[in-house]
């Protein structure tokens, strides 16, 4: 088995057709055996939904390996067109890549639309060439394709399509990932990457140079301040979901909302100095996260 990054320097991989089992056992494999060792299948969902996820998680892991660990903007870019023709050709009813072999079947057993596929591409696109946003609403606009689809396949592959559900869903996706960019301001600097509005910057004083020199004024407290606001309104937002939705998922989502609105408990119980300290959830956080999550399911639930 191959990770993209080996994959696409192949010939034989790439040549080779594949079965829909060779192409699932792939996905699976991709799906639990990546470097960030990203635990794709909750043990809360339903095992029939297993292999769909796997399938949806390795088309992600894709996009995001050709975007990031090529080492070259140009090769980046080149290698997320043709992947965005993959999905095209898939669509059409012709798929080689055993991602898109697997993907295919998961597709067409829960009528996924093409949009969100599109629309993942176009974020990882948009990250090699747009390292800067100026205000909220082009970091909103940002997480409209980088984290919004991938709630919304979610929601499909559980059997959800309304307009609300996803309206919900995205507001939890956004918060999600504006949680994860407050965590990792530090990680994204050695991208030349800055997800904090620059608005938001400007407005409490706080400049770039600032930002690159790791300075924690009091400026970049007021700015970390203002802007775990925003993502804490998003989850409270979407929270409503939690109670729209099977008990499964609706305890997976729970976790993730309560876990993203820990993460910025995190960040403000080190005073918003995030650049030197990385907030984290420890292991035992997360047991008493998803313990707390099972009660109020229950008792939801039984009210």
């Amino acid at each position: 088995m191959l990770a993209p990054k080996d994959f696409v320097h192949s010939p034989e991989a790439l040549a080779k057709a594949y079965t829909v089992a060779e192409a699932e056992s792939y996905t699976r494999w991709l799906s639990t055996h990546h470097y960030e060792n990203f635990h794709v299948v909750s043990f809360l969902l339903p095992k029939r939904l297993h292999q769909d996820f796997y399938n949806v998680y390795a088309f992600c892991r894709w996009a995001d390996d050709l975007a990031d660990e090529m080492g070259d903007t140009a090769a980046s870019l080149r290698l997320l067109a043709w992947w965005r023709r993959e999905l095209h050709s898939m669509v059409a009813g012709s798929a080689t890549h055993p991602v898109f072999v697997a993907l295919k079947v998961t597709a067409a057993r829960h009528q996924l639309p093409q949009e969100p596929f599109d629309d993942l591409i176009t974020a990882f696109e948009r990250d090699q060439t747009i390292t800067r946003y100026a205000t909220y609403e082009d970091v909103y606009e940002y997480c409209k394709y980088s984290a919004n689809p991938v709630g919304r396949l979610v929601l499909y592959l559980c059997g959800y399509s309304d307009a609300e559900r996803q309206r919900l869903s995205d507001s939890t996706c956004t918060a999600l990932q504006l949680a994860n960019f407050w965590q990792d301001v530090s990680v994204d600097l050695l991208k030349n990457r800055v997800y904090i509005p620059l608005e938001a910057m400007t407005r409490h004083g706080y400049t770039e140079d600032d930002l690159f020199a790791h300075r924690e004024t009091p400026a970049f407290q007021a700015v970390m301040k203002e802007i775990t606001g925003r993502a804490r309104l998003l989850f409270e937002e979407g929270l409503p979901l939690v109670q729209m939705v099977n008990r499964r998922l609706s305890l997976d989502l729970d976790l993730f909302s309560r876990g993203g609105m820990m993460v910025l408990d995190k960040i403000e119980q080190q005073h918003y100095l995030v650049l030197g300290r990385r907030p984290s959830i420890s292991k035992a956080e997360r047991v008493q996260l998803l313990l707390t999550s099972l009660v109020r399911a229950v008792f939801s639930k039984a009210a």
